[in-house]
């Protein structure tokens, strides 16, 4: 019995080791994506007012990145991203673009892949979408002068 625990002991003890080394050397060598932050809160806007935020990133890996596919979680949310390598050190943003048509709150998501450690990033907006109030440009209705008779 000692014999088998002993075994399973090491093998336990050599996976682990193995796992730690391919990370650290993995994680070494690739991109790596930073971003100043991952989630925006657009607050309150109004019903039919497209917003936008954009999502600063910086490459602090030690080679290029490759943004390979950013996709939104819904139609109403669309994606703007580099097509080129981000340098070591560079420094690049995603805009997603909000078409604020449903009103009630909202979330979505945009899912970034690319070349670095690690090679997805989930980025999150949110808000609520309200109804637009109406201008002040409406014109009373007047009413009629009484009538002398």
């Amino acid at each position: 019995m000692k014999k088998i625990f002993a075994g399973i002991s090491f093998l336990l003890l050599m996976g682990l080791t193995t796992a730690h080394a391919q990370t650290q050397n993995t994680s070494s060598t690739q991109a790596v994506m930073t971003f100043t932050a991952d989630t925006y809160d657009f607050g309150t806007i109004p019903q039919g007012t497209p917003v936008n935020h954009v999502f600063t990133f910086k490459n602090t890996g030690k080679e290029p990145l490759v943004i390979t596919s950013v996709t939104a979680s819904c139609g109403c949310t669309t994606p703007e991203w580099p097509k080129e390598p981000v340098k070591p050190g560079g420094t690049a943003s995603i805009k997603a673009i909000y078409n604020a048509a449903a009103m009630g709150p909202f979330t979505k998501t945009i899912t970034v892949v690319s070349n670095a450690n690690p090679n997805q990033k989930v980025l999150v907006i949110k808000g609520e979408v309200k109804a637009q109030t109406a201008t002040t440009a409406a014109t009373p209705v007047q009413q009629a002068a009484p009538n002398k008779h």
